[in-house]
């Protein structure tokens, strides 16, 4: 990356964050995955080492920042008192030595100070989090996108292995998490019971677990023989141990399973010892396992170290290697999503790879497929790990086909015939997406708009999917997302009862769910909105910083003025917002269509102000600028505990700041602090005011 330009990267970034966001809502919300969980990681390694390298890229909503996707619709949400966060991953020896080093770096230790983890099986499950208060279980609930999932108590209740109600002594509050997983032996079982009452057959363990898990009726459920994992907790009351590994010791007396290959690892040299042991017996186990987690076993520790947007800083998942087979590329399609990206996708002669059947895999783009020298008709290596499609490693030259061309990526759209270009970057090189110019005229890019539009993780408006979004644009019934919350008042006109695929009933279960989203909050109505660079995590961020969406738009509107503007400045002040989506809201806002369509739309819906979660510290929902060399503490470590007491932490002072911390060396930042009349503090002072 050192000799890239920040514009290349720019580019780079936004293409794999619109992927890595696609595969997150096949994986969490619909159990069905496309890429397997080596290309996921490879993929999520890539952004990483993107961000790392250009940290003005590294944005709230990206995918280094955030979990899971919105949880499906069907059951109640469930909002998570403390988030579930999902784990950074390690593939080498060398990563968990770095995740070592980052701990201690972080806390400020030497390097006599020893430093004690928690090893366990990475279990290939579904995530839940279990709710007693009182001691009684309350509330079952997947975890979604990590703030919000699926309350699915009824169906925890028949887990054999999960307890109605912990033993007296156990904390008045206490969130048991873990994984809820399916037993070789109970998916071979089920499995055969489903192919001879001809119903469906489910492709591996961990999909059959999420189906079961999910049934509406919990008799279905209990039928299924699902099994728990505790491994952590949530909010809780009060802790029975200062460690993880007293904390599991305590869960385990409390009726829960713990796994018996959980073990204390001190060192390198017995974590590896301890990873290969399980690598090599994983075979043997009557579960699916992926890796091995390591997590600081001090829970003091873990408190300093606490989390970054997307995982915690205490702890890691070391994933194994891959699986791998050959098939032939029978074709490559070109699909084109909302942003006019034309994304390549491999169809695949079927085949077997580590007990999963797999047909198809991204190609990523035409740079991709040029330096693999993927043609139609190769003899292709997949690669995937755990229950996913995988990616093509490369090709089989020596049973290449005689007639095999390579492949002509097309230069007009498949959708509409525009001219499908790749920008020129400022160092003169092409883009690696090519985008169709289409614009307003694609129906490609207008139907995946509306798709994002009624999607789980925006307005997730049920009755409203793939196949109705693509019917009713291709009938012109809906052009806009003002014309979705019409549909009622048209149906006198449009008949959809009698159309083919809907029924009085769906009919009006489709206009009932149109209503129901009639109000929608702030944040979820940004996402919808699907400005470029403003995902689920950026959405929450902006609404968290703004509150309304009457301000959010004025400033907006104020900042297409210009990097100059004072609105542009209190933006790019946000931590993690940034340039990158500064200039895409300024850009929404100036452009007269996306005022027209904002209008026609807020006719029919009203957005709520949004509320951010309530905490009793003293610095909730104020900003905080750290300035100087702090001494007690590392930059990192106190810009996560101000974080994690609601605070807003920017890097930079304007009017909105209200506390400075200035350490010795303080310069611009205290000078500007006093300027404005913003109260400053010693770096003591401000270790007072947090308690």
């Amino acid at each position: 990356m050192s000799d890239k330009a920040p514009i290349e990267a720019r580019e780079e970034h936004a293409g794999l964050v619109k992927q890595i966001r696609e595969h997150d809502r096949r994986y969490y919300q619909e159990d069905a995955p496309t890429v397997t969980d080596a290309e996921y990681d490879r993929l999520r390694a890539r952004l990483e080492e993107l961000e790392a390298e250009h940290p003005d890229l590294v944005t709230p909503d990206s995918p280094t920042q955030s979990v899971g996707a919105a949880p499906a619709s069907g059951f109640g949400k469930v909002t998570h008192a403390r988030p579930m966060l999902s784990l950074g991953n390690a593939f080498s020896e060398e990563d968990v030595a770095d995740f070592i080093q980052r701990v201690r770096r972080f806390l400020n230790l030497d390097a006599e100070t020893e430093i004690a983890l928690n090893a366990e099986p990475k279990i290939d499950g579904l995530s839940a989090s279990l709710r007693y208060e009182k001691r009684r279980l309350v509330t079952g609930a997947t975890r979604g996108d990590g703030y919000e999932g699926e309350d699915v108590t009824a169906n925890i209740r028949t887990v054999g292995d999960i307890p109605n109600e912990l033993p007296n002594g156990a904390p008045d509050v206490f969130e048991v998490r873990g994984e809820v997983y399916m037993s070789k032996t109970a998916f071979a079982e089920l499995n055969r019971a489903q192919a001879e009452a001809g119903r469906q057959i489910y492709a591996n363990p961990r999909n059959a677990a999420a189906g079961s898990l999910r049934q509406i009726d919990a008799s279905v459920t209990a039928n299924r023989k699902l099994a728990f994992f505790a491994y952590s907790w949530g909010e809780v009351s009060a802790l029975p141990a200062d460690t993880q590994s007293g904390v599991l010791a305590a869960l385990e007396g409390w009726g829960f399973t713990i796994n018996p290959l959980t073990r204390i690892c001190h060192g390198i040299d017995e974590i590896m010892a301890l990873y290969r042991e399980i690598e090599a017996g994983r075979g043997e186990l009557d579960y699916d396992i992926d890796g091995v987690v390591y997590k600081v076993d001090r829970l003091d520790w873990q408190d300093r170290l606490g989390y970054v947007s997307r995982s915690p800083r205490f702890a890691i998942a070391h994933k194994f290697p891959a699986e791998k087979a050959m098939t032939v590329l029978k074709g490559i399609d070109i699909q084109v999503g909302r942003t006019g990206a034309l994304t390549p996708v491999a169809r695949l002669e079927p085949v077997t790879v580590g007990g999963v059947v797999v047909s198809n895999a991204t190609l990523h783009n035409e740079d991709e497929i040029a330096r693999k020298d993927v043609r139609i008709g190769d003899t292709v290596i997949l690669q995937r790990a755990g229950d996913v499609i995988p990616q093509i490693l490369g090709v089989v030259e020596d049973k290449r086909p005689g007639d095999a061309k390579p492949y002509e990526f097309p230069e007009t759209c498949p959708a509409c015939g525009s001219h499908a270009a790749r920008d020129v970057r400022a160092d003169g090189q092409l883009d690696v997406v090519r985008r169709c110019t289409g614009g307003l005229i694609c129906p490609a890019q207008a139907v995946e708009r509306l798709k994002h539009f009624v999607s789980r993780n925006a307005f997730d408006i049920e009755g409203l999917g793939t196949r109705q979004i693509e019917m009713f644009f291709q009938e012109g019934v809906i052009r806009a997302p003002a014309d979705i919350f019409t549909l009622p008042g048209r149906n006198g006109e449009l008949k959809l009862e009698e159309r083919e695929g809907f029924g009085a009933t769906s009919v009006r279960n489709l206009f009932a769910a149109i209503e129901e989203r009639r109000e929608i909050g702030l944040d979820r109505f940004l996402f919808a909105l699907g400005i470029r660079h403003v995902g689920q995590q950026t959405a929450r961020v902006l609404a968290t910083n703004y509150l309304r969406l009457d301000d959010l738009l004025a400033a907006a509107r104020a900042a297409a003025e210009g990097p100059e503007s004072e609105a542009y400045q209190e933006l790019v002040a946000i931590d993690g917002i940034g340039a990158t989506v500064a200039d895409a809201l300024a850009e929404f806002a100036a452009e007269p269509h996306n005022r027209e369509v904002l209008d026609a739309l807020l006719a029919e819906v009203r957005v709520t102000d949004f509320e951010a979660p309530k905490r009793d510290t003293a610095v909730a929902g104020k900003t905080v600028v750290f300035t100087g060399t702090l001494e007690t503490m590392t930059r990192d470590e106190a810009k996560a505990r101000a974080e994690s007491l609601g605070a807003k932490v920017s890097g930079s002072v304007s009017k909105k700041t209200d506390y400075v911390v200035a350490g010795p060396g303080a310069g611009s930042k205290a000078k500007k602090a006093a300027e404005l009349g913003i109260t400053t503090l010693t770096e003591q002072e401000w270790l007072e005011l947090i308690g």
